[in-house]
């Protein structure tokens, strides 16, 4: 893609996971698909699409919408866990043929730019998924969720830039999912969007895919 560099310099990239550098939604699916199944709630595509870019707990909230009965904390958080053992066992097999196309061609291109890299993913499995994807040596912080409000707010990019040592201003967010568009934009930072334009009207530019972005089209170092 050709297009106007932002207009302000760039010193770090700062990536969701899930969606932007590997695609791990089906696998999401599945899991709560698995759980509504096994709990009588109803759970189908229309659905599915509300949890793009939502943490764990407030998806599991969205789910029980559909339920015939209340749950306390302890039956929700019994739930997120057996949702979570279910996508923990279909990512055991993961590995470096599941990147995205483009994916270590970006992250070697970024490091050789002297740009820094960070991951704010709403998912607290990042860190073990990007070992089996063979990239976690090529991020130098990576923001955790547990100690930030889940999309859109901007609390985890935010820590993602702090960890960095990069004002927000000076990051580029990149995101496939409207909530974290959001939330990159509320952390004032410039928003890449990854998949439908319609579907990611906030964002800066936004692209098919991320083996489309060059960092010429976009980084600016003055």
């Amino acid at each position: 893609m050709s297009g106007p560099v932002f207009p302000r310099p760039c010193r770090a990239l700062i990536f969701d996971l899930d969606g932007v550098l590997t695609d791990t939604a089906h696998l999401h699916y599945r899991a709560w698909k698995r759980l509504a199944d096994e709990i009588g709630v109803p759970f189908d595509e229309r659905v599915n699409l509300r949890l793009k870019g939502v943490d764990r707990a407030t998806s599991l909230e969205i789910i029980l919408e559909r339920a015939t009965r209340g749950y306390g904390d302890a039956e929700k958080h019994a739930l997120a866990e057996r949702k979570n053992g279910y996508y923990r066992d279909a990512i055991a097999g993961f590995g470096r043929d599941d990147l995205f196309p483009g994916v270590p061609a970006l992250l070697h291109a970024a490091r050789e730019a002297g740009l820094r890299t960070a991951l704010a993913s709403a998912s607290r499995n990042a860190p073990a998924l990007l070992q089996r994807l063979g990239i976690a040596g090529d991020f130098d912080a990576v923001a955790d969720p547990a100690k930030a409000r889940p999309k859109p707010d901007p609390g985890l990019f935010l820590a993602a830039a702090a960890a960095l040592g990069v004002a927000p201003g000076d990051c580029i967010g990149i995101e496939d999912a409207a909530a974290g568009i959001h939330a990159i934009k509320a952390a004032g930072m410039a928003a890449i969007g990854i998949g439908d334009p319609a579907d990611l009207a906030e964002a800066d530019a936004v692209l098919p895919a991320i083996g489309a972005l060059r960092l010429e089209d976009f980084v600016s170092k003055t």
